[in-house]
Order: structure tokens, then sequence, then C-alpha cells
């Protein structure tokens, strides 16, 4: 049978003693320091001052870009999305939002070591043989912090407050991505358009000048129209040089956005036709409140003021006494003696009395940051408005100048036709031809632009109105997360 540790009597009489005072402090346990947070109210409009898309299909937001129907668009969103270094950061940040709650909420719970430890001695003395001796020992430690003024608690609430605000802030980049693919393949798509309608240019403009200088060569015109025509020639050159590097440099930023091989690339936007995408129309709820609830940014800076104020109140603990529970249980043995076993167990109470202000300046630290952080939130609120009213207002206008601009460019074609038909016959100058070249060429870059800028603008809407993100929508990591978290850890 064990012999009972010498303490074995004592410590019930030690507990009896001291669970009057230990109920009383840990009664205070769930105090938490300031008032509970509550989300800000939205101060929006209570309807648009800007006139709202109707007619045709609307489509919801989230299947928006299939809706399109290229197929190369919807690819090139799928490998800018899977091999986004954005995206992977704003996983990474996610994940570090995570481990910081684990910490946080660490510092609330018990914590348990151990300790042991083993040692052989050999000592002699003169008239006496070599004496050996073992020595063990073994103890164990544990420390509670509690929690009397919930300072754990509101720091946990921070942490967790600031992950749904990196999954929030997930979500805004791989809209913001989407969409400036979606914008820069547009803008590519156009840039094609216009070298085409400069490199017609260029075909008609040289014709011209093979005609007008046959022309003066046989002194039926003035050596001046040449000259016109060879300067036309330039002119028209260099500005379809000029749109064709435009179009090389939206490339590389789709090879930059996608992270694809660049002649893989180019081999993905030559399978498809030449021309701009047509997008669907997208629901615009009438209220913006609802619409400022889709924002995943406006929803991350409303989770980083609840962090804020929960940092207030985790502050505002730092004011106030702080409680901790400590024990200690340790054995030692040496060969030949017998063993000796020691423990410990109280409380300890640390009281702040003096700090130079430290604590103090903290708190209104934390209480500036609060303010700046709903500062922030307002301001964006505003600018969330002003974002979606604009697109509005640009899509409403590209839609009433449309038919203005289609029909500005078939006359403006046809008259061209006409002039260059009575030039040929001799009944109009060179420069006639010119001007009605230049009118028509401008008509026609014209209502590219317009085309090019309404699709800019519902993207631009789209982004405004939240890309279809649904509040508390999961992220999803990378496709080499794995890969990389054992490339940094081997």
């Amino acid at each position: 049978m064990c012999p009972r540790p010498p303490f074995a009597e004592s410590l019930p009489h030690f507990l009896a003693s001291n669970v009057l005072v230990l109920g009383l402090l840990t009664a205070l346990l769930g105090c938490t320091g300031g008032p509970a947070y509550r989300a800000p109210e939205i101060n929006a409009p209570a309807a648009w001052h800007a006139p709202l898309p109707h007619g045709g299909s609307i489509v919801a937001m989230e299947k928006w870009w299939r809706q399109f129907d290229d197929p190369v668009l919807n690819q090139l969103i799928e490998q800018a999305e899977g091999e986004s270094p954005t995206l992977a950061q704003a996983w990474a940040n996610i994940e570090k939002a995570r481990a910081t709650l684990v910490t946080a909420e660490a510092s609330g719970l018990p914590g348990l070591s151990g300790s042991a430890s083993l040692a052989r001695a050999r000592s002699q003395q003169l008239s006496s043989e070599l004496a050996t001796a073992t020595a063990r020992s073994a103890g164990l430690d544990a420390s509670w912090e509690i929690d009397l003024f919930g300072k754990a608690r509101r720091n946990a609430e921070a942490a967790r407050a600031r992950i749904d605000a990196r999954v929030d802030d997930w979500h805004d980049a791989r809209i913001s991505l989407a969409a400036e693919v979606a914008d820069t393949y547009v803008q590519y798509r156009a840039c094609g358009l216009l070298a085409d309608a400069y490199g017609r240019q260029l075909i008609s403009t040289m014709e011209t000048d093979r005609a007008t200088a046959a022309s003066v060569r046989a002194g039926f015109v003035a050596r001046s129209d040449g000259m016109l025509a060879r300067a036309s020639l330039a002119s028209t050159r260099s500005t379809f040089v000029a749109q064709r590097g435009q179009c090389e440099l939206l490339v590389k930023s789709l090879v930059q956005l996608t992270g694809s091989d660049e002649p893989a690339l180019r081999m993905l936007l030559g399978r498809s036709e030449g021309k701009l995408p047509q997008p669907q129309l997208i629901e615009v709820r009438s209220v913006p409140a609802e619409v400022l609830r889709q924002r995943p940014d406006l929803a991350s800076l409303e989770r980083e003021l609840a962090a804020a104020s929960a940092e207030v109140g985790a502050t505002r603990a730092d004011l106030y006494p702080s409680l901790s529970l400590s024990g200690s249980v340790n054995l030692s043995a040496v060969s030949g003696a017998p063993s000796l076993t020691t423990w410990s167990f109280g409380p300890s109470l640390s009281i702040p009395l003096l700090d130079g202000g430290r604590r103090r300046a903290a708190l209104d630290s934390a209480k500036a940051s609060y303010i700046s952080a709903l500062a922030n939130w307002r301001q964006s609120v505003r600018t969330v408005v002003k974002e979606v009213e604009q697109a509005l207002v640009n899509l409403d206008s590209t839609a009433q100048r449309s038919d203005d601009a289609a029909r500005a460019a078939d006359e403006y074609r046809r008259h061209f036709e006409a002039i260059e038909a009575n030039w040929r016959a001799g009944n109009d100058s060179l420069l006639t031809l010119e001007e009605a070249r230049r009118s028509a060429l401008s008509a026609e870059i014209s209502l590219l632009t317009l085309q090019q800028n309404r699709i800019q603008y519902w993207i631009a809407l789209y982004k405004a109105l939240g890309g279809g993100w649904l509040p508390g929508e999961g992220a999803q990591p990378p496709a080499n997360a794995n890969d990389t978290i054992q490339g940094g850890t081997s």
C-alpha cells in the first residue's frame, strides 16, 4: 500500500478555508469591459437618384459572367482565380486570423506544464570509499488567469470579427479580380475592332494614294493633292501601328492577371470571334440599403469596427485588478534517503496602482481607433452609393446615345462611299474625300467606344453591387494551399 503524501491531511483544510474567497472572486467571471457592440445603422438614401436599367432579361449576379456567352471570358476568369497571388494572400490572411483566434482563446484557459529531471553524482572523502547517489525529481505546474473583467473574452471577440473581415476581404478580392479580367478582355476585343477599322482605313488610304500619284504623273491633278494623299497615308499608318501596339499591351495585362503562358493565351484569344461580349441586364434593388448589405468590402469594414469595439473593452479591462490561480506539485527523491513531496496552491491578485498613465493612454488609443474605423465605414457607405449611382447614370447615358451613334456611323459611312464614287469620277476633290474619310472613321470609332464603355459600365455596376456575394458565404483556399504550407515547413 502506498504511503499517504504529507500534504494529504492539510489540503482539504486549506481548500475549505479559501473556497469562500475563491467563490466570491470567480463570481466576477463574465463581467466584460464596456458595452456590447451594436452594428451602426446604414445611413443611405431611401431610393436611387439615377434611372435603373430595365427591359430585356434580368439575371442573378452570381451567374452573370456565364450570361456573356463567351467561353474565352469564362476561362480567363477561372484561370485568374486559380492562379491569383492576390487571392492566395487573402486566404493566408484568413488563416492568420484563425491562428490569432486560437491564441486569444487560449489566454483565457488554464495552463499546465510538467518537468522531470534525473541526475547521478559520485563523491569520495579521503578515508572512505566512493559514494554514488541518484537524484530524481518530477513536478506539475498549473496556472490560470481568471477573466474577471472580460479581457480574454473581448480579445477573442475581436479575433472572431477579424476572421469574418478577412473572409469578406477574400470575396472582395475575388470580385475585383473577375471585374478587372473582364474589363481588360473587353478593352482587348474593342482594341481589335478598332485596329480592324484602322486597317480598313489604311487599305483605302493606300488605294487613294496610288490613284492620286497616277493622276499627278498624268497631270490631271496638282502636286499638292499628291502631298496630301501621302500625308494622309503616313498618318493613317502611324495610327494603325499605335493601335496594334495598344492591343499588345492589353495581351500583356491579361498574361499578368491570369498567370497564363503567353502563347497559350494568344491561342485562347484566337479561338473566339473578334467581337464584343454582350452582357445581360442585372437586377438592381430599388432600396439602396439592401444593396449596401451585398458589398463585401463594407461588410469587412463593419467587422473591423466590431473588432475595434471589442479591443476597447479588452483595453479597459487592463485598468482593473487581475486574479490568477496557480499551483504546483513536486516530488523529489535521492537514493538512500526518503522521498520529499512539496506542493503549493493559491490565488494571486495584481492591482494596477501607478503606471505613468500607460493603461489609460492605451484605452484612449483604442477608443480613437474605434472612432477612426467608424468614420472609415461611414465614408465607405457614401462612396458605395456614389459608385452605384455613377454606374447607373453612365449606363443610362450610353443607352440614350447608342441609337444616334449607330445612325451617325451608318450615315457617315454612306456619305464617304458617295464622296469616294464622286472623287473617282472626278467630281469631288481629294480634300473633300479625306474629310469624308475622317468623319466616317471618327463616327465608327465613337460607336465602338460607346459599345465598349457600355459593357465596362455594366462591369462597374456588377462590382458596385457586390458581385453576387452573399453575407456569410465562405472562402475557398487556393489550389496549391497545401503545397505552399508543406514547402514552408519542410
